[in-house]
């Protein structure tokens, strides 16, 4: 059974965005060990953007370096893309336990990202970070539909 941890900066707080990520998390549910961990984002200016950045990436690795025997998987839109046929290959031969690490509207450190044992990206376009939330939950359920030959994917 896989084992999940979702790493992410922020809460989602639009309803509708709330509304399919808990839709997808319960179908997760029967399948996967799935572990949600939100980390406080810091509101920022145009002029402390990156210090911003720095702060969270610091709270990013301070949960990371709790978990060293997990597997990190960023996401990045510089990272790998992948179909859902290769996402699903791709995190079925991972035997360790993973954590997804999401980052803020900022994006994440280069410390966070030098920590990645694999970037992906969910698209090469950049999507708010509550979508790539949803994104992400949502294609975690396909793989786990296209291992098992379930309808979903058809």
């Amino acid at each position: 059974m896989l084992d999940i941890t979702i790493l992410a900066i922020g809460k989602i707080k639009e309803r509708y965005f709330q509304d399919a990520y808990c839709e997808f998390l319960k179908r997760l549910n029967p399948y996967i060990k799935i572990n949600i961990q939100e980390l406080a984002h810091k509101s920022f200016f145009n002029n402390d953007q990156e210090k911003i950045k720095k702060e969270e990436g610091k709270k990013i690795i301070k949960y990371l370096d709790k978990y060293s025997q997990k597997k990190i998987i960023v996401l990045d839109e510089r990272g790998d893309n992948m179909t859902s046929e290769k996402f699903s290959v791709f995190l079925f031969k991972i035997k360790e336990p993973i954590i997804f690490v999401l980052g803020g509207s900022l994006g994440l450190s280069k410390e966070v990202l030098s920590r990645a044992d694999y970037k992906i990206a969910l698209s090469q376009m950049t999507f708010p970070h509550e979508l790539a939330r949803v994104v992400l939950v949502e294609q975690i359920y396909r793989a786990i539909t296209i291992e098992k030959g379930k309808n979903y994917h058809l």
